[in-house]
């Protein structure tokens, strides 16, 4: 899907696929817009409204997080609304390209910029994995618009190209030192970024909130951001799709990591397979 094409009832086609991959590669970043339907976002936004409320969530006290910014983690363990963000098919075929189909959750969460928030510290997504600079994506990470991004009210800001950097960026350093380009981008519309991509969020200057989701994917042989398998009731993610009990992690990457005496995970959800690992080939 191209980054001005209003349709949002089809998958992307195999080439855009591989456009946005080529510019993820190039760029460390793509903008898919008006890629979600307006009936999912509207459903998105009043779940997270009512668990908002339900669960008493209130801002962190942290820089990092925000002290004006409303955050809810572990998203699918609290309403099924959400168990079409990951899988949705606009978006997770280009995931996909960046890593491999083989690729697990890292986190799902909400960031609800309020009025009066300041910048957040730039930083990479994947700054705390301790390899060299730079190096294969390992992280591809997505931010859902659920309301519209503008420079005014948070919109992402972000470095195009630093994912090539041979350094991270010091989070300590004042934000106002860097020179960044905000992701501006209507309702419905999704930012996909290489994890080793700078970025953070923006100050919210107007008297409305900037909701948006943050789909965080890894590479099947990193660790989660969220620990998915104990995060998530496991009679939750029995009803999961099948995509979805793998993408969580009840599954094993290229036949061998992540097994439990060579049997296949998704069976602890009642599924029935037969795991051949790379032994058995």
């Amino acid at each position: 899907m191209s980054a001005t094409d209003p349709r949002s009832d089809a998958a992307a086609t195999d080439a855009e696929v591989e456009a946005h991959v080529r510019a993820i590669e190039a760029n460390g970043y793509t903008l898919l817009e008006n890629a979600i339907e307006p009936e999912l976002i509207d459903g998105l936004n009043e779940a997270l409204a009512r668990l908002e409320r339900d669960l008493e969530i209130t801002p962190a006290d942290n820089d990092f997080e925000g002290r004006e910014t409303v955050r809810i983690y572990n998203l699918l363990a609290h309403d099924r609304a959400f168990e079409q963000v990951p899988v949705h098919p606009a978006v997770l075929p280009i995931v996909e390209g960046v890593l491999d189909p083989g690729c697990l959750i890292s986190s799902l969460s909400s960031i609800d910029i309020a009025p009066g928030e300041s910048k957040q510290m730039l930083h990479a997504d994947d700054q705390l994995y301790a390899l060299p600079r730079p190096h294969p994506a390992i992280v591809c990470n997505t931010m859902w618009a659920l309301t519209d991004f503008t420079e005014e009210n948070g919109a992402t800001r972000i470095v195009p190209g630093s994912h090539l950097r041979d350094h991270s960026p010091d989070p300590t350093a004042d934000p106002e030192s860097f020179e960044t380009m905000p992701a501006e981008m209507p309702r419905g519309s999704v930012l996909i970024w290489n994890g080793s991509l700078w970025h953070g969020g923006g100050a919210n200057r107007t008297d409305q909130r900037r909701t948006g989701i943050a789909m965080n994917y890894c590479a099947g042989f990193i660790r989660q951001q969220e620990n998915q398998q104990l995060g998530i009731p496991t009679d939750v993610a029995r009803g999961f799709s099948k995509r979805l009990k793998r993408l969580v992690g009840y599954g094993v990457y290229r036949s061998l990591i992540g097994h439990i005496e060579k049997r296949d995970p998704i069976e602890l959800l009642g599924d029935v397979t037969k795991l051949r690992t790379v032994w058995d080939r």
